[in-house]
């Protein structure tokens, strides 16, 4: 089985082209491969081929095998591997993803792409988009959840949930790097209010224009990067006054620029994209 090994900001995964090849069980295959002793190492496995609806699409398998719905730094990656590969001379594409079709344009330098700006499309405060279920003071569910304060792990946190077509739990700390996020980020994720589980980023306003991000990822665990999780947390601070509307976000595999257009309400990622290596393992 070919594979390409991508990264953008840090958040690596597994690259299969299956209109080249097919791969069966490709949720097996992410939790097999992606173990960084015994497999290739990686946060996942990206399929990529022809879609019907858009010019490509891409299915995300996290490293315990469940499917994601969207992937901010996997999405560069994808327009960089159909470009450098020549299957897309052009350097705006989409790409349809379990979380809608996101418009993709690259940065080409000597005829390789090296990063992109995605259209995330339009964030949701809405409960029911996130999913959370979380009781207001007449214990009904609120229909958004935005600054509110919520008790996990013995302490309290101020929690704005957003949809950027997967859900996140978007939470304040004076210190993201003091927190022992292999207790914590579990505790947010299983959490009985989110049904569908959750990706909590933990973040501290640095200055109006930029922030600082941990991410537990629900079905990785710690990632040092999150496109979808940047995103989210860059809106929060956006709408609960925190933030302008182009805000830097620090992640520990690097940064990445966040823009808000008010106008359409979209959201867009700028971020770069690299190819790890390429090679070929054992599946049948």
């Amino acid at each position: 089985m070919r594979f390409t090994k991508m990264e953008g900001c840090g958040n690596d995964y597994i690259y299969v082209d299956i209109t080249e090849q097919p791969l069966r069980d490709p949720a097996a295959f992410a939790v097999k491969y992606s173990d960084r002793h015994f497999g290739i190492g990686s946060d996942g496995l990206i399929t990529i081929g022809r879609s019907e609806n858009a010019d490509f699409f891409m299915r995300i398998y996290n490293a315990d095998g469940s499917e994601g719905t969207m992937c901010g730094n996997g999405i560069r990656c994808v327009a960089k591997y159909v470009y450098d590969k020549g299957l897309t001379d052009r350097d705006e594409i989409s790409v349809e993803t379990l979380g809608g079709i996101k418009v993709i344009r690259m940065n080409i330098e000597d005829g390789k792409a090296v990063s992109a700006r995605v259209d995330m499309g339009v964030p949701s405060l809405r409960a029911a988009d996130v999913p959370v279920v979380f009781p207001g003071p007449d214990g009904k569910p609120l229909s958004e959840v935005k600054a509110e304060p919520v008790r996990i792990a013995g302490r309290d946190w101020e929690m704005t949930c957003v949809s950027v077509g997967n859900p996140h739990a978007v939470v304040w700390c004076e210190d993201p790097e003091a927190l022992d996020l292999e207790k914590i980020g579990p505790l947010f994720d299983h959490h009985e209010m989110f049904p569908e589980r959750v990706n909590t980023e933990f973040i501290r306003v640095i200055d109006r224009g930029n922030i600082q991000m941990r991410v537990w990822e629900r079905g990785s665990g710690e990632t040092i990067a999150c496109g979808t999780g940047a995103t989210a947390s860059a809106y929060a601070c956006m709408v609960n006054g925190k933030c302008d509307d182009a805000v830097r976000v620090f992640l520990r595999g690097g940064e990445l620029l966040i823009e808000y257009d008010r106008e359409t309400g979209h959201l867009f990622m700028t971020g770069p994209a690299k190819t790890v290596f390429e090679g070929e393992c054992v599946w049948e």
